[in-house]
């Protein structure tokens, strides 16, 4: 099994995309994009706000509750050139995103840097210009409070230099303001580069969901852009019930694969974080329909049910929990249910006396990969030849051909701001 994913062709997974039907712009009301529901091999169309009536009574939907970060930071140098420093994950607070958000100057960075060529070892420097007078209002999920009149003054200093990434050390004046609140004011929202246009002020809300709480994420949850408050009411109302979990979207999600197969492609690690509230809960409804409301919280509670395999097969001991990408695809002679894995996590939260469980996931969902707690998915439509494309395959099958040509040939919009699925 493990050489036959490894040698699937990503070419199997391309169609064409008309740069045209790529949404460059949300709607003006989150929940009327359009809607497309595949149930028993049939496809349908309908409203997002009319959601409700497809989903059955017991469903339990998973929100991903990360919050997008303006990661971008610009600046200039002496000599008028550019430099763009692209913020992926922290070393400060040892990897953790809110010790590292809260953290007072200085802050290190693992980041992605535009122009890396024309920066050599100097410290860059900049001005930061109060939000309070940019005339921004601000979004009400956001807990974070923006720089106030003050003058600021943000450094960047490059540590380390490697293939992939460079390190970066920030530090700013005054140093006792919190990196949340530097980025806030100085950063940008990091758009999808397919949209082909820089980020204006009102992608500062309609680039994040309304039940974003905790900063991480380079890019939405885009499943999660058609959801408003008065809807989840409605939905309750109608016994469909909430659960949340936390995945930091990295840049990779963005990454094409490039290889002629995805054995070559690497994936991208991503911070997963869920309380162990959360697992119970998963575990009281593994018998019921448990939705994740996009591919990041796909990804993260699938990840849950091999992290709980990872446990049940090498041990409980206190560690750094690392989900490898093809951990799923080895050969096993026994698979341990959906509830005796998250048991196993339960187990190891209760015996290290957590509350919530840190780990980090590479997992690669393909065809062939056994789907074990998700039973169906709401999804946007995604790039050609992307992982999220595999992902959807491995929930349904060649289908999935049949759905994006129903798309293309019905005026769905694509990608992060278009229209939804829901697949049953």
């Amino acid at each position: 099994m493990f050489k036959d994913v490894q040698n699937i062709s990503i070419e199997d997974y391309n169609y064409p995309l008309p740069d045209e039907r790529i949404a460059k712009y949300p709607l003006a009301e989150r929940d009327a994009s359009k809607l497309l529901v595949l149930n028993n091999d049939t496809i349908s169309s309908s409203y997002f706000r009319n959601i409700g009536d497809f989903l059955p009574k017991d469903s339990l939907l998973v929100f991903n509750e990360t919050k997008v970060v303006r990661a971008r930071l610009q600046f200039t140098k002496e000599s008028g050139a550019a430099i763009e420093i692209f913020c992926l994950e922290p070393i400060t607070g040892d990897g953790d995103y809110q010790l590292a958000f809260g953290s007072a100057s200085p802050s290190r960075w693992k980041c992605l840097v535009g122009n890396s060529r024309r920066w050599k070892n100097e410290t860059l420097c900049r001005d930061v210009t109060p939000v309070a007078s940019q005339n921004v209002t601000p979004v009400a999920s956001q807990n974070v409070t923006p720089v106030a009149s003050q003058n600021v003054t943000l450094y960047a200093k490059r540590i380390e230099k490697n293939d992939n990434y460079s390190v970066i050390e920030f530090s700013w004046e005054p140093s006792e303001l919190s990196f949340a609140e530097i980025l806030e004011s100085a950063g940008e929202i990091p758009l999808p580069p397919y949209l082909h246009r820089e980020a204006e002020e009102s992608d500062r809300e309609r680039y994040q969901t309304v039940f974003a709480k905790y900063e991480g994420s380079v890019a939405a949850p885009t499943a999660g852009l058609h959801f408003t408050n008065n809807l989840i009411t409605e939905l309750k109302d109608k016994g469909i019930s909430f659960e949340e979990v936390t995945l930091h979207v990295g840049a990779g999600t963005f990454r094409p694969v490039s290889s002629e197969t995805i054995g070559e492609h690497e994936m991208h690690s991503e911070t997963i974080v869920v309380k162990k509230s959360c697992i119970e809960n998963l575990i009281r409804n593994c018998n019921k329909t448990i939705i994740p409301v996009g591919t990041t919280s796909m990804r993260t509670i699938e990840s849950l049910y091999w992290i709980g395999l990872m446990l049940i097969e090498e041990g409980m001991e206190e560690r750094q929990l690392h989900l490898q990408q093809w951990f799923p695809y080895k050969e096993r002679d026994v698979m341990a249910s959906a509830e005796e894995s998250l048991s196993a996590i339960l187990e190891y939260l209760n015996r290290h006396d957590m509350n919530e469980l840190h780990a980090s996931t590479a997992l690669m969902i393909a065809p062939s990969c056994k789907i074990n707690i998700a039973k169906a998915l709401i999804t946007n439509f995604h790039q050609p030849k992307s992982t999220l494309l595999l992902l959807v395959s491995a929930l349904i099958g060649d289908k999935w051909k049949d759905v994006y040509q129903y798309a293309l040939d019905n005026d769905f919009r694509f990608l992060s701001y278009g229209d939804s699925c829901l697949f049953l």
